[in-house]
Formats: structure tokens, C-alpha cells, sequence
């Protein structure tokens, strides 16, 4: 049941047709995993605290170093050297202490992961690198869980939500029939635009909030962003039949039970 302080807390929410009282309570009851707490994270974490998620759960290793205070917005030069899961928890909880953080410092493997996605209602990839998101987006798959993925590099931005609930794809795999790996193509050596980062991932907490509240649009989208010249494209995305994580093959395969 809603409080009286969050019916004014979440009012401008409330005041929504579309989200209501029901879709704030879905949001308040809701228990979100974020993998990843670097630049996407920042602007996705912010937006999913203020909007009253129940319990959130940030996985992260990293450190805080100088390079990533251009977009990293919740650090700051005193936090060099800290875990960035640790901070960013500890300086979201200071503005929202209603807020339930959990930091996570720890590489998101395959173990990790298996055993915090069983947990939440919906993932978001917030990392930065391809095996990181295959391997995400494998252990929502099997889990049943929908996964909002993103990525930003240089001034384009991409995004999708894969809604796994009903056991099938597309998955972020099909969209690459080979492996995919991140020579030459990292943040560190091609740079990323700032601004770009608080888009794509204030555009990761509005898709899992409407997820979330039960009212995200059917169909599976590939959101292409490029920041330079401010265009949006969108594709739709269909199932791969021979994807390696959700194509008929890799389901025939796979183990009972």
C-alpha cells in the first residue's frame, strides 16, 4: 500500500494515465540489478532511485580514476582510488536515503551473476565491453529475466530491451553472427562524448520503469542514437533461429529442468 509521503513524493508520476497508482507501486515493490557503474550507470541509477525503485543492486570492480570524472558525474577528485559500486551507492543513498543500495564490489562472472539475476525483476547492462554483455545476456535468458542493454562509444549510442519472460528471443547475440570482440573499439581509445552517456542511460531507466510498471511497448527495437548530428533510428529486431543463446538449436540443447 502507498504511503501518504509517496503519494506526494511520486505524484507527477501518479498524475500519468498511463502509470497510475499501480504502476508507482510496481516501481516501489521492484528489484532491479545494474551491472556496471560507470558513466551509463550514473544517469540509468539516478533516475531509477528518484523514481522509488525498492531495491537496487549495483555490481561493479572498478576503481575511480581521473579519466572517468568527465561523465562519471557522482564522483569526485577526493573518491580516486575508491570502488565505484561502493561510492556511487553510498552518494545516491545521501540524496535518497528511502533509497534501498546494495554495492556489489565484485567482477559480474558467470557464478555472480547466475546468482544475483534470480533475484531482481529486471537486469541493466551498464558495462562496457562485448563479453560482458554476451554473458549478461545469456544468464537473463536462461533465467527468464528482461534485460535493458546500452552502449555508447565515441557519439553513438545503442539501446534495446530483450524481454526474456516468456522463454524466448531475440536476444543482444543475435544481432552479431560472429563473435564479437573490443579491439579497438574501447572508450579509452576512441573517446565517448559525454553527454551521450547521461542520454543513453537516462534512456535504460525509462524502458526498465515502463517495464517495470507494465506498460512497455510490445516488440523488441534496436534504438540507434547518433549525438553528433541528434538523429534516432530504430530498427526492429527478429530472432536469430540458429542464435547460439536463442535460436531452436541452442533450446534443443539445452537441459531439463
Amino acid at each position: 500500500m502507498i504511503t501518504d509521503e509517496q503519494l506526494l513524493r511520486y505524484s507527477r508520476h501518479i498524475l500519468l494515465d498511463k502509470l497510475d497508482i499501480a504502476g508507482q507501486e510496481a516501481i516501489l515493490a521492484a528489484r532491479v540489478l545494474v551491472i556496471g557503474a560507470g558513466g551509463l550507470a550514473h544517469p540509468a541509477l539516478t533516475y531509477l532511485v528518484s523514481s522509488g525503485v525498492g531495491h537496487i543492486t549495483v555490481v561493479d570492480n572498478d576503481s575511480i580514476e581521473i579519466s572517468n570524472l568527465q561523465r562519471q558525474y557522482w564522483f569526485s577528485d577526493q573518491d580516486i582510488g575508491e570502488a565505484k559500486a561502493r561510492v556511487l551507492c553510498q552518494q545516491l543513498q545521501a540524496h535518497h536515503p528511502h533509497a534501498q543500495l546494495q554495492p556489489v564490489v565484485a567482477r559480474a562472472d558467470a557464478s555472480l551473476l547466475q546468482q544475483q539475476v534470480q533475484h531482481v525483476d529486471i537486469v541493466l547492462d551498464c558495462t562496457d565491453n562485448f563479453a560482458s554483455r554476451r554473458l549478461i545476456n545469456q544468464v537473463c535468458f536462461n533465467a527468464h529475466k528482461p534485460l535493458v542493454s546500452a552502449s555508447a562509444l565515441v557519439f553513438a549510442g545503442q539501446l534495446a530491451v530483450y524481454d526474456f519472460r516468456d522463454g524466448h528471443g531475440p536476444c543482444y547475440q543475435c544481432l552479431f553472427e560472429k563473435e564479437m570482440n573490443d579491439k579497438g573499439s574501447s572508450c579509452a581509445k576512441n573517446g565517448v562524448f559525454a553527454p551521450l552517456l547521461g542520454i543513453m542511460g537516462a534512456a535504460q531507466a525509462s524502458e526498465a520503469l515502463q517495464v517495470i510498471a507494465g506498460i512497455h511497448p510490445s516488440g523488441c527495437w534496436l534504438h540507434c542514437f547518433d549525438a553528433h548530428h541528434f538523429q534516432w533510428q530504430r530498427l526492429q529486431l527478429a530472432a536469430n533461429p540458429d542464435c547460439p543463446v536463442c535460436g531452436q538449436t541452442a533450446l534443443s540443447t539445452k537441459p531439463c529442468g
